[in-house]
């Protein structure tokens, strides 16, 4: 019963982990990386698809990502759907293959992206700890229901906090790693 309530928990917290290293990579730091993309859907035969399954998307350069269209019908949706994203982003359509150049970022917007990544850290920190608090609600309710002893319940409740601990100091170096990728000039 413990057990299954660890193993839960610890799964719940690398997912949260894995969720917020996705929303990182969603954030633009001074190189391109097709990630940044990741988010943005285009229409396609009347359904929102991901632009990752209507196109190729690489890196040309450390400042442009070359996006080649499967179908050359779709270039301009493509094109508009990254001219409306808040990435702040200017493509340029030649044929099939959309070259986009991100502009250098200013002091100003590399602190507005700080404090972005700062607050979804803070984010999967408090997602962490709500799986905290489950496991260990969980736990209390097998010792109310005399399942566990109080000796298993305090060593559980240990071993959730350890596991807690972990999840948090990875989603501090994933923090750390961004401020310091975005802060680069």
């Amino acid at each position: 019963m413990i057990n299954e309530i660890k193993n839960d928990a610890e799964e719940r917290m690398e997912k949260s982990v894995e969720a917020l290293k996705s929303n990182l990579a969603k954030i633009r730091t001074g190189r391109a990386h097709p990630s940044l993309l990741q988010g943005l859907t285009v229409e396609y035969y009347g359904a929102s698809t991901p632009i990752n399954q209507v196109a190729n998307i690489i890196a040309e350069d450390s400042r442009t990502l070359a996006i080649t269209v499967f179908d050359k019908e779709l270039a301009k949706a493509v094109e508009k759907a990254i001219m409306k994203s808040s990435l702040g982003l200017n493509p340029m359509t030649a044929g099939t293959v959309i070259r986009v150049p991100l502009p250098a970022l200013t002091e100003e917007r590399r602190r507005e992206f700080v404090k972005i990544v700062r607050g979804e850290a803070e984010g999967g920190r408090v997602a962490i700890r709500n799986i905290r608090r489950d496991a260990n609600g969980d736990v209390k309710a097998l010792l109310k229901e005399k399942e566990i002893s109080e000796d298993d319940d305090h060593r559980a409740q240990e071993e959730i906090q350890k596991l807690t601990d972990a999840a948090v100091k990875l989603v501090d170096s994933l923090l750390e790693v961004k401020e310091k990728e975005l802060m680069e000039v």
